[in-house]
């Protein structure tokens, strides 16, 4: 899909699909937004999930059916660039539903103080649950442990109890 054929609006991210969960990463360059793409896909594999990449650096965001579809670059499509290691392949998916925006805006960001206030970001006038992180360092280091706080996280906002 090139960027003037898609409806709705590029977004400075990187996608993966975790399980069902379209996972739209987003912050600063350089703030760890595809190592903790690589490692969920990474987590996704060895949990037995199943675990693809959308896209990297640019995504494109639009409204469906109540929903927010994110689809990458056809022209990168697979292709990931991992800091100091340079460009690496991953396996793809053209797009996904997302049901998840992490954003690793860093420790300035004002966080909601308790954890039932409401955290949404609004995409293309859809309200989607966003977990802030303020890096992915700790994320990364513990790929199993983000993922599965990630997977919990869709799961209570999305009234479900079990995202497996």
């Amino acid at each position: 899909m090139s960027a003037a054929a898609a409806p709705g609006s590029a977004v400075h991210a990187t996608a993966v699909v975790f399980g069902e969960h379209g996972i739209v990463i987003v912050g600063p360059s350089g703030a760890g937004k595809s190592a903790l793409a690589l490692a969920l896909m990474a987590h996704a594999r060895a949990s037995g999930r199943f675990g693809a990449l959308v896209g990297d650096d640019r995504i494109w965001v639009r409204a469906a059916g109540g929903r927010i579809i994110a689809s990458g670059a056809p022209h990168t499509a697979g292709l990931i660039e991992r800091r100091g290691a340079g460009v690496q392949t991953a396996p793809s998916e053209p797009a996904a539903v997302v049901r998840l925006v992490v954003d690793l805006s860093g420790p300035n960001r004002n966080w909601p103080r308790w954890p039932d206030e409401p955290d949404v970001v609004i995409l293309e006038g859809v309200s989607v649950p966003r977990l802030g992180l303020s890096s992915a360092a700790a994320a990364v280091d513990n790929a199993f442990s983000a993922a599965d706080r990630l997977n919990l996280f869709v799961a209570e906002r999305r009234g479900a109890t079990n995202f497996a």
